[in-house]
């Protein structure tokens, strides 16, 4: 065990722990969650400290050996290395500090070990007097959490881009397919499977654009600005060069921002990036959906497509199959939904200069953009790419629906036409038969208006419905035996005769 002290006292540590007092404190004073910081924060956090001992050392503040220390020892925390050595809780009080102190502990401690010193020889190299100088965590932790969420957010937006392409494959594939277009759960008028998965595939592509476009609102960062934005305490040299430090290493445009105090103050960034991800979890929440009512049955639901086949469905019923990606990508963006809440709650509640509750709108940025990462590229990969269509199914319900009925409207009218239907229903058959066996329609004309072609042909021209109109009695609307033929329809003004 080594010994180590703090304004409060002394406390044991274990000799080979790069964690200090701070740290145990911490870990003491937050036994919350039994979470631990996201990878990508640590990452960060690290490379942050690393730009700060290299402004330090441009500046004079710092000597080669100390600098060269803390660098490497920022390098290997960023690799990934002594991972185990970050145990506070992310909700944590004091708005970031026991994160930052652990982060110039471990730091400090491994850099005394790259010099062949021990543990603790705080006399040598100071977590505080040497990891941290000219910082706070008021301005070392905000900008962290932008350097983490803009590397995921650059992950993200790739995963976007594969499963925008995996639609639009199936738009492509089933571009063919006709089916029956549902509203409010209901039989609707017709469409193509392509053009269902092709909507599918536009509104993931706005999300992409959103994603790529809001990484600019967290570009700037406060980083140099210390306590309050004012920089008080540091050199006005180190704080231009420390987010040009920061900007090398991490290969992302950063910049300072202007009002260092507005940057420390202010969370709203924060808010409008969560927005942005909330909206696309409301796409995928949406889209899970539809794709498990397609696939719903598959003997009595729609049954129109086929999900991959992952796993089996249940312990008692032989057989079964669930569409557990779906449902998997439904509940993160639940989640997503309520992480957003949370954090909008949290920058509001921010006071004066800083805001408390950083640590929660850290975790809860993150966990949102590690989540849609994950399930976007399960999306994409283990749902989306293995789908199947049953065309005969599509058909059958096709023919069972309503659907052409609405597509002779504009050449019957809706009397004729509910006239038409409510004749086909007391007989017990498909629309396209009755009228086939009334002389009013032949099959092929009614195939032709189903087709995928006039599906993706935008409103409809007078030509459309020549054969429905081929012969006088066929106009208007169909005739009654018992009237006889009716009389040609008058053609609206600009129709064509």
């Amino acid at each position: 065990m080594r010994q180590e002290s703090d304004a409060l006292g002394a406390r044991q540590l274990p000799e080979g722990a790069l964690y200090g007092i701070h740290t145990l404190r911490a870990v003491e004073n937050f036994p919350l969650s039994e979470t631990r910081l996201f990878p990508e924060f640590i990452r960060a956090y690290a490379m942050v400290k690393a730009a700060c001992a290299k402004a330090n050392l441009d500046t004079g503040h710092l000597d080669p050996g100390r600098a060269g220390a803390i660098v490497a020892a920022c390098d290997e925390i960023a690799k990934g290395r002594h991972a185990d050595q970050f145990p506070v809780d992310p909700y944590q009080g004091g708005a970031g500090t026991s994160t930052n102190m652990n982060v110039n502990e471990v730091v400090a401690n491994r850099a005394l070990q790259l010099l062949g010193r021990l543990p603790g020889e705080y006399d040598f190299l100071s977590p505080l007097g040497h990891v941290n100088l000219h910082q706070s965590t008021n301005d070392t932790y905000p900008t962290a959490l932008k350097v983490a969420a803009l590397w995921l957010l650059k992950e993200l937006e790739a995963a976007t881009a594969r499963l925008q392409e995996a639609f639009q494959e199936k738009e492509a594939a089933f571009a063919h397919v006709v089916k029956v277009g549902r509203t409010e759960c209901m039989d609707a008028v017709p469409l193509t499977l392509g053009m269902e998965f092709g909507a599918f595939a536009e509104a993931i592509s706005r999300d992409r654009w959103r994603i790529f476009k809001c990484r600019e609102r967290i570009k700037q960062v406060s980083l140099g600005g210390t306590a309050v934005g004012t920089g008080l305490g540091a050199p006005r040299e180190f704080i231009f060069r420390a987010a040009e430090h920061l900007r090398n290493l991490t290969g992302l445009p950063l910049s300072r921002a202007e009002n260092l105090v507005d940057a420390t103050a202010n969370a709203d960034p924060f808010v409008e990036v969560s927005g942005i991800l909330s909206a696309y979890a409301a796409n995928l929440l949406k889209i899970s959906s539809d794709l498990r009512l397609l696939a719903s049955g598959p003997a009595t639901g729609i049954g129109e497509i086929r999900l991959p086949a992952l796993q089996a469905g249940s312990s008692i019923m032989p057989g079964k199959v669930n569409p557990v990606i779906p449902e998997c990508v439904g509940q993160v963006a639940l989640r997503v939904a309520a992480n957003h809440q949370a954090l909008t709650l949290a920058a509001g509640l921010g006071q004066l200069q800083i805001n408390q509750f950083l640590p929660l709108v850290t975790q809860s940025l993150l966990e949102s953009l590690r989540l849609l990462r994950q399930a976007t590229r399960l999306f994409a990969d283990k749902c989306v790419a293995g789908i199947t269509v049953d065309e005969d199914r599509c058909r059958e319900l096709v023919e069972k629906s309503h659907a052409l009925a609405t597509v002779l409207v504009p050449a019957l009218g809706y009397e004729a036409v509910s006239k038409l239907m409510a004749e086909a229903e007391a007989k017990g058959v498909p629309l396209a038969e009755h009228l086939e066996a009334a002389g009013i329609l032949s099959r092929e004309a009614a195939d032709a208006l189903l087709s995928p072609k006039r599906m993706r042909k935008l409103g409809y021209e007078a030509g459309d419905y020549a054969d429905v109109m081929a012969s006088g009695e066929n106009r208007g609307s169909a005739p009654d035996p018992a009237e006889g033929p009716r009389a040609p329809r008058t053609p609206h003004k600009g129709e064509e005769k």
